[in-house]
């Protein structure tokens, strides 16, 4: 009984080690590239190019321009292209005209704005509005502080499932990187998972989070999948 005892303290003491381990990783870790890219599109892009990318947005009004359909445009284009287009640097290999300006006459030049990582989030943020299914109907930053608290222990601190919980209690969390998984399922579905749980593990968050929470983390979730 004693030695019993013992192996229960013992593996409360791993979990609670592997607890303040995945913690400390959590915090360490990157925002998600789409994430990333949406904080700068809102930043920098949206005044022109509007909030759903279409380019109506309020400064575009003012000046009398007419900034690229986003949501169209980028389908069409590699990320090679995409770089060049945003920052100004290099030309066309067959028409040789400058990237620069390609897609609209207004378009600034970024290069000394924004460093390699912040285009590649952006081009994953712009992949994200002219592919995605469903609108982000909550605030991302909220969400994934909320991610943060709530989630990250069974569906893993990048989102992919692989939570400090599963090899616990030996379940199977959605792998929220996966469009193919996410896309299968609207907003209203994954906020009713949220607050009224799911099957056997995943718990039912009403009363916890709010209606308002639960849009917050769907918005982060679709961005994970970017």
């Amino acid at each position: 009984m004693y030695s019993a005892i013992r192996l229960t303290s013992f593996r409360t003491i791993v979990l609670l080690s592997l607890l303040c381990m995945s913690v400390s990783k959590l915090w360490a870790a990157d925002p998600p590239p789409a994430y990333e890219g949406r904080r700068l599109y809102v930043s920098y892009c949206q005044l022109c190019h509007g909030t759903d990318g279409k380019g109506g947005g309020p400064l575009a009004v003012a000046m009398d321009i007419s900034p690229a359909d986003l949501t169209t445009t980028v389908r069409s284009r590699s990320d090679t292209i995409l770089t060049k287009i945003i920052t100004g640097r290099g030309r066309q290999t067959i028409t040789g005209r400058d990237r620069h300006n390609l897609l609209s006459d207004a378009m600034p030049e970024w290069k000394n704005i924004f460093n390699k990582s912040q285009i590649k989030s952006l081009i994953a943020y712009l992949r994200f509005m002219s592919t995605a299914k469903f609108k982000l109907q909550g605030d991302p930053q909220i969400g994934m502080k909320l991610y943060q608290q709530y989630c990250y222990v069974c569906h893993g601190t990048e989102g992919d499932g692989d939570g400090i919980m599963i090899d616990l209690i030996g379940i199977a969390p959605m792998d929220h990187t996966n469009p193919n998984e996410t896309n299968a399922l609207s907003n209203d579905d994954i906020v009713k998972s949220i607050l009224d749980g799911k099957g056997r593990f995943m718990p039912a968050w009403r009363g916890i989070l709010s209606q308002s929470d639960a849009e917050a983390l769907v918005s982060y979730i679709r961005l994970l999948a970017h």
